[in-house]
């Protein structure tokens, strides 16, 4: 009978599922209330005996506090008692304060009647002391541990993407500064330079000029077409704003003056988006834009120096 009975007991047991992932040492911070509200729970947890648990307990709301700005914990417990500690006011003024610790409330009151302001106040669970088990916190406290890391890794390849997207804006500023910048120097340079309609006036040839809208609105959508489609697509109307813009008189700096205001422009309108694609897609468009037009300029020198000539028919000379 006693061996029957003793089967029966055993078959009822329920096999136990996976351990919690929790940290191999973990510091827990227990805030106690008057009465130690879940003392046995918090006590229970650093007796695991598969962990390494550090327990630190803090009588009252102010030791707590001053427990948790001098020291840094992977776990707080708050004891919750109603007309004592008021655990919700705690942990909302703590989360307030700019506290990220995971925090657990143990409290009498049923899971129902807390779990929602627990939730409001910014706590990241509620246990019944009358009724939950030390397996109950152990899932509970590696769930908030490993949302709390994941959320602080979160923020941190954030805050590292946001500096690298400001870098890149900041360099192609740069960039843009230094073309500028080149260009005034040419500029300055070929004004220097003794020509026949004099200096003065050859270096007022070179200033920047206002550029025809309908010129560069056009080069404005290549630009864009260009940084989604690459160049391959787009040969043929390259070629085309060459033979225009050689046909206009077109320099390659003024040509580089029209690049650079379009390119500012949509630099700017990134916003915070990266900028280094674009401005890799847009040094391959001025590159391939001012070769089409020295080869332009280059077709016309040799019809220039080598005209076309009449050819005489047979039997007409």
């Amino acid at each position: 009978m006693g061996a029957t009975l003793k089967r029966s007991r055993s078959a009822r047991k329920r096999p136990k599922g996976p351990a919690p992932a929790l940290p191999p040492r973990v510091r827990v911070l227990f805030i106690a209330t008057r009465q130690r509200v879940g003392a046995w729970l918090a006590e229970s947890l650093a007796g695991e005996p598969d962990l390494q648990v550090v327990l630190d307990e803090a009588p009252g709301r102010a030791a707590g506090l001053e427990r948790l700005r001098d020291e840094v914990y992977d776990l707080v417990l708050v004891g919750h008692e109603p007309g004592g500690l008021n655990a919700l006011g705690l942990v909302e003024g703590c989360r307030v304060g700019g506290s990220d610790e995971p925090m657990i409330v143990l409290g009498q009151e049923s899971e129902q009647e807390m779990i929602e302001g627990c939730f409001e106040a910014g706590a990241d669970g509620y246990l019944c002391v009358h009724t939950a088990t030390t397996r109950n916190l152990l899932w509970l406290a590696a769930r908030a541990i490993e949302r709390h890391r994941l959320r602080r890794e979160n923020e941190r390849l954030g805050q590292a993407e946001r500096a690298r997207l400001q870098r890149e804006h900041e360099e192609a500023s740069h960039l843009l500064g230094q073309q500028r910048a080149m260009l005034a120097e040419l500029m300055t340079a070929k004004g220097r330079q003794p020509a026949p309609r004099g200096p003065a006036a050859e270096a007022a040839a070179w200033q920047p000029v206002q550029l025809p809208h309908p010129l560069v609105e056009h080069y404005r959508q290549l630009l864009r077409t260009y940084v989604i489609m690459g160049s391959g697509n787009l040969a043929c109307e390259l070629g085309e704003l060459a033979k225009l813009l050689v046909t206009a008189g077109f320099t390659a700096r003024q040509t580089m003056q029209l690049h650079l205001d379009v390119l500012e422009e949509l630099v700017r309108g990134l916003g915070t988006r990266s900028t280094r694609h674009v401005m890799t897609r847009a040094d391959l468009l001025v590159l391939e834009v001012l070769v089409h037009l020295a080869e332009g300029y280059r077709r016309r020198y040799r019809e220039l120096v080598h005209p076309p000539q009449q050819m005489v028919l047979p039997g007409f000379v």
